[in-house]
């Protein structure tokens, strides 16, 4: 895309959100990463690689699937993009992709990332294999519990898994303990951040990475429909990078309406929620200026949400940006109302989606729909992960 008001200034700032709020020890990490992205990422030989690992190693592009069952019950018409469908199942691998090829032009041998639902942690220890990097991940301890499986896989895959027991054992804490790590090795290391959170360009970078979602949604809604672009693009937001790469190429135009299904955990109005830009006011986390959910101190709060990869207790200033001019709504979801959403999705269409990707399905059943109109649901991810949630679920709904 090129420059909009929907991109970042020189400084990083969208609007009043953004900036890069850093350790000295990390100024010249950064300013080395600001200096080179877009000359790297915009030269033909990265684009062409780029490409290439997309197309062959990932399998892009993901189909654009009519739910003709779902379509049915909500009166509308509803396509599904199937970032489930990618090589280690879910959005993140076009991301990591992009940012091991930027960190080999840097001459980083060392790959650092934090992870929550574990996606980003298998999608960065999955490139690393890849390309022969030392790879080492950051991961709530919570998490490494909740997603066993995963942390099979980036064992298996060869990366390091790093068991974070500070705070909650979270995301959170996972990406405090991957900053420190960086801190303490300037020189060989390179962070591949999962979300477009973190200090500038970190946001931008990972935003343009995903943005290869709307990309092909509009060469694809022009093969199904006769037109690039939907009335409606509905995705989940926790750092919130599937739902920047869905909304990036539609930003510009004001017909198409962009929605973000927040987690609400038990509900906004308990303490026990995700739901950053329902609640949350500006403040700094992780090197940006964004929303965050803090106490009246302007302490970070401990999010939760039934999914692990949505709670986050921030949002990234490009979502916080997006919010406060209006240009996307934002949605509070409930585990419950995700965990139905999952179950519908099922059992209408034979897909198993991740429990992120439920929330946004959730969002269907939050207002009607016009029968004419299109609307595209980033399904970011597949559920393998989340059995041992479902599972347990299913058994407390039958007693």
């Amino acid at each position: 895309m090129s420059k909009s008001k929907y991109s970042p200034d020189s400084d990083g700032y969208y609007g009043e959100f953004g900036g890069a709020f850093i350790p000295e020890m990390l100024v010249p990490n950064i300013t080395e990463l600001r200096e080179n992205y877009l000359k790297i990422i915009e030269s033909d030989e990265f684009i062409k690689e780029f490409h290439h690992l997309l197309r062959d190693y990932t399998g892009r592009p993901t189909p654009l699937y009519f739910a003709k069952r779902l379509s049915e019950k909500y009166q509308t018409n509803i396509h599904l993009k199937r970032e489930d469908l990618n090589h280690t199942g879910a959005h993140k691998i076009n991301n990591t992709i992009g940012q091991v090829l930027l960190a080999e032009k840097l001459g980083k041998k060392r790959i650092i990332a934090e992870t929550g639902a574990g996606q980003h942690g298998v999608a960065t220890a999955t490139v690393c294999a890849l390309k022969g990097l030392e790879c080492v991940v950051y991961m709530g301890a919570l998490d490494v519990q909740r997603q066993a499986p995963n942390v099979t896989k980036m064992k298996m895959l060869g990366a390091t898994v790093v068991p974070v027991e500070s705070g909650n054992k979270t995301l959170k804490d996972a990406t405090n303990e991957a900053m420190r790590d960086w801190i303490n090795h300037p020189d060989d290391t390179y962070y591949i951040i999962g979300s477009v959170v973190g200090p500038h360009p970190y946001p931008d970078l990972v935003a343009r990475m995903q943005s290869v979602i709307s990309y092909e949604i509009s060469l694809q809604l022009n093969t199904h429909i006769g037109r690039s672009f939907p009335d409606y693009v509905l995705a989940c937001v926790g750092g919130g990078s599937n739902a920047a790469g869905g909304f990036y190429h539609f930003l510009e135009n004001p017909a198409v309406k962009l929605i973000g299904a927040e987690a609400a955990g038990k509900g906004i109005d308990t303490p026990e929620t995700a739901a950053t830009l329902a609640l949350g006011k500006t403040g700094i986390l992780h090197g940006s200026k964004s929303k965050l959910i803090q106490d009246k101190y302007g302490q970070v709060i401990e999010p939760y949400s039934i999914s692990a990869g949505l709670d986050y207790p921030g949002v990234g200033p490009l979502h916080s940006y997006l919010q406060s001019t209006g240009r996307c709504t934002y949605i509070p979801v409930t585990d419950q109302e995700a965990l139905d959403a999952a179950m519908e999705l099922t059992q209408l269409e034979g897909i198993i989606p991740a429990l992120e990707s439920a929330h946004a399905l959730a969002l269907l059943s939050k207002q009607k729909w016009n029968r004419s109109h299109h609307m595209v649901i980033i399904l970011s991810g597949r559920g393998d992960k989340d059995m041992d949630t479902y599972s347990k679920y299913f058994s407390h709904e039958s007693h």
